[in-house]
């Protein structure tokens, strides 16, 4: 039995709320359980120096904690001067997962900034942020729409993530941070909504594991991201 009482197949209750934020062009406060983060998307004066006339454009992330969004106050990243290695790799496959349903081209030379701040840690901040950053990405489309900056959609798809791994020799979907610490594997799985892989990050904390076990792995994760696009598309009908 899983330390939350549920079965090895079950998500942690998942709630997507779009326009928290008064300011953003999108925004969406994304729980997965007790991890909590707030996703915006801004529409930046222009794109990247390298992207210049090149005729496409450009949609990138940035990821923070909260200084109280685990047990313990951590310090802010600003006062240390610089971003850790993990904040590094969190919003960079943040970016990569959602420029992934982006037609760049049909954007035009216009970027699409994605901040992603946690508010509360409980494992998985990574898969929600991405979940979330979906659901601010299209409110912050639909916003440009409307005011003619675009004629067309560029977003191609939906994108989402979730936590799989083997807990107590049984592989289980959306681990909390219980079950994280302690899992004998951990892995991040990313896949849009027609069922394309984006990106896979499987670890052993301990043994090997087994092709057959990531098979399991990799079935449980199609299942629990086909629930989180039902629930995007629920939460923008």
């Amino acid at each position: 039995m899983r330390p939350s009482k549920r079965m090895p197949a079950d998500m942690r209750p998942v709630r997507l709320e779009r326009g928290v934020s008064k300011h953003a062009e999108g925004s969406c406060l994304v729980r997965f359980g007790d991890t909590h983060v707030l996703c915006t998307a801004s529409l930046d004066s222009g794109v990247p120096p390298w992207l210049r006339g090149a005729g496409k454009g450009w949609v990138t992330a940035e990821y923070g904690m909260l200084p109280r969004a685990t047990n313990e106050r951590m310090r802010r990243e600003s006062t240390a001067g610089k971003q850790s290695g993990r904040t590094q790799e969190i919003q960079r496959l943040i970016g990569r997962s959602l420029r992934a349903v982006v037609d760049l081209k049909a954007l035009g030379e216009r970027q699409i900034v994605v901040d992603c701040d946690v508010i509360q840690a409980d494992g998985g901040t990574r898969t929600a942020a991405i979940t979330g950053g979906w659901v601010a990405l299209r409110d912050c489309i639909e916003w440009m729409m409307a005011r003619q900056i675009l004629q067309t959609s560029p977003l191609i798809d939906h994108v989402a993530a979730i936590s799989a791994g083997i807990y107590r020799e049984t592989p289980v979907l959306d681990l909390d941070y219980v079950e994280d610490s302690a899992a004998e594997t951990d892995s991040n799985f990313v896949m849009t909504g027609s069922g394309g892989i984006v990106e896979i990050q499987g670890t052993a904390e301990g043994a090997p594991f087994s092709e057959a076990e990531f098979g399991q792995l990799m079935g449980l994760a199609r299942d629990g991201i086909a629930r989180l696009v039902e629930l995007q598309k629920l939460a923008i009908s």
